[in-house]
């Protein structure tokens, strides 16, 4: 089942504007449909294309990279041959999937690109970590896009409503809430978004299967699985933390801070001893990482403070998947419980999630705020997300709280706001209700988060 996807409008700018001089790097999580999309867009837009996977590469094909780059008739005759596809000057694309396992053919790319005569487009994952660019040289040819699981939009896509994000789209831009019927009909497609996920297999399977949310979990449990064999192959220095954060995210975050609590792993564990671990969840696409920003202007990143973090599932459906039992789920239980808005503080972890993920599909990367009062000894301030416009003229910084129950209070965000208003291009609360103005507070329902474009 081939999905509709944001990335392929990306992909035909490239090929119009910049294929000629750039080859593409499409860098993500295993299982999001990658190699997929790529291929499509082989089979499209071009006249012919060839797709080379390093995870099954014949040794004829690592002996071409070898021994003929220097002699590139010769090179492409064996490509040719090999995979039984006819190469043309200028109307064919030669795919690289999976270059992570064999580095060679992604060094190579700097030469293939001036020879001129293809279009090259290479997938995937790990690849910054430093097993899988030891001993290369990272051509400068090579343009980087990152690709996401579905996002709800995506979601809506697969699902046929198409009308319905439209619709969705304008309320947000004339600030008006949507009619209730279609308020709710838009909570229930978010609710099974937040079930479901966005791993393609996962989706696949719940529409093939009359929209059954046990079908996708065990999709999803065997990406969980592959998960963990990846994290087996990591480097032995680190291998068994990136495993225990891991197997905990669900645990951190369904406490009230979410943060990471390297004390609850480790006896006298310290951010530097981690960062090869975190640096490993989030260069694999795992995991989401939220750092705080210790003073929230419009340069986030500046004022980072990396020994607090959260750690986010890079897909909800995966979360859902990953912290509940399969006879919890098999019960059907859970599915009742977030589809008719019972969310208990350990599901709300769920809920917030979701956000994050749709903040990354959107192009921010995650921050969050807290202030400590020496006085009351507890922070008084914590702001789940911080997103800014990245204007040098006009810079704004918009705060975001997550609410996933009914009933809750802004006292953080309205302190936040009142600290902070000069800096504020405005304030978000993301909740299940449909949207209202509260003061100086926009409240947007979860399913209008994908509106907030970066």
């Amino acid at each position: 089942m081939i999905f509709r996807r944001k990335i392929y409008d990306k992909l035909l700018q490239w090929k119009e504007k910049s294929a000629d001089e750039k080859a593409l790097m499409i860098e993500g999580a295993r299982r999001i449909g990658k190699s997929t999309i790529v291929e499509e867009f082989g089979k499209n837009e071009y006249k012919s294309y060839l797709l080379i996977d390093f995870n099954d590469v014949s040794q004829v094909v690592k002996d071409a990279f070898e021994k003929y780059l220097n002699d590139l008739d010769t090179f492409f005759m064996i490509l040719s041959t090999e995979y039984n596809k006819t190469l043309y000057p200028h109307e064919s694309l030669i795919i690289f999937d999976e270059v992570q396992q064999y580095p060679k053919a992604r060094q190579s790319v700097k030469k293939l690109v001036k020879d001129g005569r293809y279009h090259y487009i290479e997938t995937g994952s790990l690849i910054s970590i430093k097993e899988n660019v030891k001993d290369i040289t990272i051509p400068s040819e090579e343009r980087k896009l990152t690709m996401y699981p579905l996002d709800f939009p995506e979601f809506c896509w697969a699902l046929g409503e198409e009308r319905m994000l439209d619709y969705i789209a304008t309320c947000f831009k004339q600030k008006k809430p949507l009619e209730d019927d279609l308020h709710h009909k838009a909570m229930m497609l978010f609710k099974q978004y937040i079930l479901v996920g966005g791993m393609p297999k996962a989706v696949a399977k719940y529409l093939e299967n009359n929209r059954s949310f046990a079908a996708a979990d065990e999709e999803k449990r065997d990406i969980l699985t592959l998960y963990r064999n990846d994290i087996s192959k990591a480097d032995v220095k680190y291998r068994s933390r990136i495993a225990s954060i891991f197997d905990q995210i669900p645990a951190f975050l369904s406490q009230h801070e979410k943060r990471v609590k390297l004390s609850n792993i480790e006896s006298n564990s310290t951010f530097p001893i981690y960062q090869e671990t975190f640096f490993w969840l989030g260069d694999s696409m795992i995991a989401n990482e939220c750092f705080n920003c210790s003073d929230p202007n419009v340069g986030l990143s500046l004022n980072e403070d990396r020994t607090y973090v959260k750690c986010y599932m890079g897909d909800t459906g995966l979360l859902v998947s990953h912290a509940f039992s399969e006879p919890e789920i098999a019960d059907g239980e859970l599915y009742k419980t977030i589809l008719h808005d019972n969310l208990s503080i350990n599901e709300g972890m769920i809920f917030e999630n979701a956000i994050a993920q749709q903040l990354v599909s959107n192009g921010y990367p995650l921050f969050f705020y807290t202030r400590y009062n020496y006085e009351k000894h507890r922070n008084d301030i914590e702001i789940d997300f911080l997103i800014s416009n990245g204007s040098k003229l006009k810079p704004k910084i918009y705060p975001i709280e997550v609410k996933s129950s009914k009933r809750y209070t802004t006292k953080s965000l309205d302190k936040f706001v009142e600290t902070f208003h000069n800096r504020i291009g405005e304030a978000y609360i993301i909740h299940t209700k449909n949207l209202s103005k509260q003061n100086d507070v926009l409240c947007i329902p979860a399913y209008m988060t994908y509106c907030l474009e970066s």
